[in-house]
């Protein structure tokens, strides 16, 4: 859990300043589940540029509660949580100097989206959390007041979890948590998540992540894991001290997340996952007659491939669709060993390119169709997929056929706009798992929306 806040001060000496407005966002990783925003008397005069920049003055503050008296509620407010802040150095100081006031000792461990930016983003040219906003295009308001700071640094952080690929946050997360809040009881555990499409992970009592998995309905899955009687599950079912989950909105997404940070984080329980997702390829030759033939094989990284298949049964079935859909010769593309024509041939369904009575030029045109419409070389495009929220999309950028990374962004932003891409793009590795769950997803979801990118 994370109290992520933002304190407005009078400004003045070093540890003489004090607190004119405190918003606190209580934040499960997911949503904000309580919130706490007030006014506060600092009972000492306030800066004449502070006023200028927050607009709080002293007649503000006059019937303001003064500090002991929401001291309580912050207390309550970020108990056994991570305090989160842009800056968090200057808030947790401000904190501590107010408590020490009471005689209190005000002890929590902190995290600094300054720093976390650094870190994921250092593309960044500015860290402040104005420009931050700009560039990856947060709506703000009420800048410069303890509620529209924290606000906005709440949708920084949510922007933050999704980019760290190694799963830091999150594990030092449940490693600082009360071990009375980790349960053993895996009812407990699942009634804390939701049937929706993400990626889970569950950690051990270090906090440490021993599975990654990915699924349409996590809690669903999650309960599959706990109540599967095989050995690998029974010796999970005992390490298991807490599951986390991002969500994803897209399976698309989810499936290239679980990809990357298994091959990041290796849990121990996701060693065959580690291997490569495909089998087969689909691979192309001219023959002596000049005719592109099409053939799948045992997948082979020295070759060249079109796309690649989860095994040769999905490869060979895709050849009978494109058979169909472009009016191919079965021989041409290996499924029909014959030595005279095909047999759609002699029911009219051939062209005749088999025996030569359709020439290689015609013939290869829709040939090259299906190649064009199976690889990404040299083309540069984004695919639109379902977002978290109904007012969100998720977005893969493919550069020059490589696969760049994802993000996720609001309807109205210019998604088409290079810069805004690239601000809220979380870069991934392209390798041929990536572009393999690409391909398999498309092949399968054609609802999916894909936009051409123009120089």
């Amino acid at each position: 859990m994370y109290a992520i806040l933002d304190i407005e001060t009078t400004g003045g000496k070093f540890n003489e300043e004090g607190i004119t407005e405190i918003a606190i966002y209580k934040f499960d990783g997911h949503t904000v589940v309580d919130q706490f925003i007030s006014l506060v008397n600092p009972e000492r005069e306030i800066q004449p540029f502070v006023v200028n920049l927050t607009g709080i003055n002293s007649n503000m503050l006059r019937s303001a509660p003064k500090f002991y008296e929401v001291a309580k509620r912050i207390v309550e407010m970020t108990e056994d949580c991570i305090i989160v802040a842009h800056n968090s150095e200057f808030d947790y100081r401000i904190l501590r100097t107010e408590f020490s006031r009471l005689g209190f000792e005000f002890e929590r461990k902190t995290l600094c989206t300054v720093e976390l930016s650094k870190q994921l983003m250092p593309e960044q040219d500015s860290y402040s959390l104005g420009k931050l906003t700009r560039a990856l295009g947060i709506p703000v308001s009420d800048r410069h007041r303890a509620s529209g700071d924290a606000l906005a640094t709440v949708k920084l952080f949510k922007i933050l979890l999704a980019k760290d690929l190694n799963k830091q946050i999150i594990q030092d997360a449940v490693k600082a948590e009360p071990k009375y809040k980790i349960s053993t009881n895996h009812k407990h555990i699942l009634d804390d998540l939701p049937s929706i499409t993400g990626v889970y992970y569950l950690h051990d009592t270090y906090g440490k992540i021993i599975f990654i998995g990915k699924s349409k309905n996590i809690r669903n899955r999650v309960n599959q894991h706990f109540t599967s009687s095989n050995p690998k599950s029974k010796k999970m079912q005992n390490q298991v001290a807490a599951v986390t989950y991002e969500a994803t909105g897209s399976e698309l997404v989810a499936m290239l997340k679980e990809s990357a940070e298994i091959k990041k984080t290796k849990p121990s329980f996701n060693r065959t996952m580690r291997r490569n997702k495909f089998t087969h390829a689909l691979y192309c030759f001219t023959d002596e007659k000049g005719y592109i033939n099409l053939r799948i094989d045992a997948a082979d990284g020295r070759k060249k491939a079109i796309t690649t298949f989860t095994n040769y049964q999905s490869g060979k079935q895709f050849l009978i669709n494109v058979i169909e859909k472009y009016k191919l010769c079965p021989k041409l593309v290996g499924l029909d060993a014959t030595k005279k024509s095909c047999f759609k041939f002699s029911i009219g369904e051939c062209a005749g390119a088999c025996i030569g009575e359709e020439t290689s030029e015609s013939y290869n045109l829709r040939v090259q169709e299906v190649i064009a419409a199976n690889i990404f070389d040299n083309q540069d495009f984004i695919l639109i997929d379902k977002g978290r929220a109904v007012d969100e999309h998720s977005v893969l950028l493919i550069e020059d056929g490589i696969f760049k990374g994802l993000g996720y962004y609001n309807l109205n932003y210019q998604i088409t706009n290079k810069k805004v891409l690239e601000s809220i793009i979380t870069p991934m590795e392209n390798n041929r798992d990536t572009i393999h769950i690409i391909q398999t997803y498309l092949r399968k979801n054609k609802q999916i929306k894909r936009i051409n990118l123009t120089q």
